[in-house]
């Protein structure tokens, strides 16, 4: 694997975008990308201007294979990848480690260790910054690593796996790993099961790094609905989940100190008279927990929806994202803005966000971004 290449042009491009922009008006955002069959080279980089919405052109911060989803150390020094491949040893994709320079937002390859699954395509980072666990979606397992204090990752050091299937014959066939969120305490791991219709509940001990299986081990989706991604609510006693397969988002009781998780009402994501092929792929809740997000891919939309207590989605609007397919958007840290990524129309779409409706408008032209599907502010 090659670590960080940047060609002269994109780094004088880069620089003088930095340079043109004062200091402190540019937060640094990170875009993950597929790379085989596309023009993409590997992870890219850009500056995000929150009072004007600005997205800078991309410039490549590290060439490497397909890494689909990224995340960042709590220190804000480190950034680490899934390699979304099942060429490595025994059939298994990569997790890789990066140090970020600050400066100039160039990433320097630490390490990297075999997921020790097929097709990694999501990863958690937990509080302390010690441990990170990644979900191998073909292989249905995840896998935690213990993370140095340079930033370097251990060779995994627990795979956890589950078993089942679910009446969806060509997604369903088995476990499909998808997603892993750690709670807000950091006493919890959430690992999200596509292809069994599970929402899998462990205790996580942050001193050691233990993950063991909940009191209640598990919430049950619908049959097929395909839960993908998982998002707690800020007040600590929510969460919701997106649904693949049947394109809904579920809502849930969370209880922080037992780890009980209670599905409640599921809402479609689509408008009642749309009746084309669609998938759902990312979610979000707002800072203040006001609005719900999820993002349609055949509809091409952002679904908005209002938080009514407890937990309950009332829907607010669909938003077109001017762009084909998109698989992940973001938030920035001020709660002004979402940045969507458009996969199959190679775009980044950003979304000036009214804190008071939760309704978007895009705030100008899509800006190029070869094959994204994550979308990551720095903190």
């Amino acid at each position: 694997m090659k670590s960080f290449i940047v060609s002269g042009l994109l780094l004088a491009l880069f620089a003088a975008a930095h340079g043109a922009w004062s200091a402190g008006a540019g937060r640094r955002v990170w875009i993950g990308t597929y790379t085989e069959g596309t023009r993409s080279k590997g992870i890219y980089t850009a500056l995000f201007d929150e009072q004007t919405g600005v997205l800078s052109a991309l410039a490549v911060a590290a060439e490497t294979p397909n890494p689909s989803f990224l995340a960042i150390h709590p220190t804000g020094k480190y950034l680490y990848a899934v390699n979304e491949t099942h060429d490595g040893s025994e059939h298994s994709g990569l997790v890789t480690a990066y140090a970020i320079d600050a400066g100039t937002g160039t990433l320097t390859e630490l390490n990297h260790q075999s997921s020790r699954g097929a097709d990694p395509c999501h990863l958690a980072i937990d509080a302390t910054g010690r441990f990170l666990v990644v979900a191998n979606y073909t292989a249905g397992n995840f896998a935690e690593f213990a993370i140095g204090t340079d930033g370097r990752l251990s060779p995994s050091i627990a795979l956890l796996g589950h078993e089942g299937a679910g009446p969806d014959k060509e997604r369903q066939e088995g476990p499909h790993a998808h997603d892993v969120v750690f709670s807000r305490d950091n006493r919890h791991l959430i690992a999200v099961d596509l292809g069994v219709d599970q929402v899998f509940v462990y205790t996580f001990e942050p001193a050691s790094g233990a993950i063991k299986p909940a009191p209640q081990q598990s919430a049950a989706t619908a049959p097929g609905a395909g839960p993908r991604h998982f998002a707690f609510h800020p007040d600590g006693e929510s969460a919701f989940s997106i649904n693949e397969l049947n394109s809904t988002i579920t809502s849930y009781r969370w209880n922080d100190r037992t780890g009980a998780l209670v599905p409640g009402a599921s809402v479609s994501t689509l408008p009642s008279n749309f009746h084309g092929t669609n998938s759902t792929a990312e979610i979000a809740v707002d800072a203040a927990g006001a609005f719900v997000y999820g993002s349609n891919r055949g509809h091409d939309s952002i679904a908005v929806f209002a938080v009514k207590p407890p937990g309950a989605l009332s829907l607010v609007e669909h938003t077109p994202t001017g762009g084909k397919t998109p698989r992940s958007f973001a938030i920035d840290p001020t709660g002004r803005w979402l940045v969507a990524a458009n996969q199959e129309s190679s775009t980044l779409t950003v979304f000036r966000r009214d804190a008071a409706s939760g309704r978007l408008t895009a705030a100008g032209a899509p800006v190029a971004a070869p094959t994204p599907v994550c979308v990551l502010f720095h903190p």
